[in-house]
C-alpha cells in the first residue's frame, strides 16, 4: 500500500502485478486501503483495518472497494470492480486519494468489472 494514512494506517494503492482487492472505509476523512495480494477480499482487508482504527479512537465504516490495477513501469493505476462482500466504491473518491500519493501517475477509474 502506499504512504499516506492515519497513524499507522497506510493509504494508496496495493504494488502488486496483478490486479488486487481494495476497500474504501470512512474514518473520519477517506481512506483507500489495499489487500496484500489478489487473493485477498474486501471483508479481510477490513477485518484487519476495523481493529486499528477502533484503538486509535475511530469508528469505521466500510463505503464499498472494487480493484486496483498498478503498473508501475507504465506509471498508470486503474481502479475498477467492486466488492463482493461491500459493493462498489465511489471509485472517484479513490482515485482522488491516490492521486495526492502518485502524483506523477495516470490514474482512471471505470465501473468495469474487469
Amino acid at each position: 500500500v502506499g504512504r499516506l494514512g492515519l497513524g499507522s494506517l497506510p493509504s494508496g494503492a496495493a504494488r502488486r502485478p496483478a490486479p488486487a482487492p481494495y476497500i474504501l472505509p470512512r474514518v473520519g476523512c477517506w481512506v483507500a486501503v489495499g489487500g496484500p495480494t489478489p487473493k485477498w477480499r474486501g471483508d479481510h482487508i477490513f477485518e484487519k483495518v476495523n481493529p486499528e482504527m477502533e484503538k486509535l479512537g475511530y469508528e469505521c465504516k466500510c463505503l464499498g472497494g472494487g480493484k486496483i490495477d498498478h503498473n508501475s513501469k507504465d506509471k498508470k493505476i486503474r481502479v475498477f470492480g467492486l466488492s463482493t462482500g461491500y459493493g462498489k466504491a465511489d471509485h472517484s473518491v479513490t482515485v482522488e486519494i491516490l492521486k495526492k500519493v502518485y502524483t506523477d501517475y495516470e490514474i482512471t477509474w471505470s465501473d468495469d468489472k474487469k
